[in-house]
């Protein structure tokens, strides 16, 4: 069986019906939000930059932000023919790529974000099933259609599945 394989850039996001793969490159502080449904096996990719749209002054693309992705992504997953009740999430990322001398959450963007995720997931209802956050390491991550698992690819710690 051929797959689609679809790629999902930073600060961007996408769904797909099965079959397919959905991917994307170099998470470091930003987040992999995988979203699927396991009977219609929808699957949707949200690679998250920052925490919050109500804090930028161009707050345009809905992508970049947790706030927003997560709610546009969910979205789009049901124009596709996912029930929002059996949507469950699955997050890589959040990494702290570098050491500040300063210990401000300001400065915590990659935990900021994980925060930020899952406060939105938490308000929409969808569960969080599994994660693999923080570190201080990028992640390539790849979620399946055909069962919802998710795929993170490290440099260093090799391949793991959730």
């Amino acid at each position: 069986m051929n797959i689609e394989i679809v790629k999902v850039g930073m600060a961007d996001l996408n769904s797909a019906q099965h079959p397919c793969m959905i991917t994307t490159l170099g998470l470091g502080s930003c987040v992999g939000v995988a979203l699927y449904d396991s009977t219609t096996k929808i699957v949707g990719l949200a690679h998250v930059m920052l925490p919050s749209s109500e804090q930028a002054k161009n707050n345009s693309n809905l992508a970049k932000f947790a706030d927003t992705a997560i709610v546009q992504l969910v979205g789009d997953m049901i124009k596709l023919g996912a029930r929002k009740e059996r949507i469950t999430a699955k997050l890589a990322g959040g990494a702290q790529m570098f050491t500040f001398s300063q210990g401000s959450d300001l400065m915590r963007i990659g935990y900021r974000n994980v925060v930020a995720s899952k406060e939105k997931l938490k308000e929409l209802k969808i569960p969080i099933i599994s994660e693999d956050t923080g570190g201080n390491y990028g992640r390539t991550i790849e979620i399946y259609s055909e069962d919802g698992r998710l795929m993170i690819k490290t440099i260093g710690s090799g391949i793991k599945q959730l």
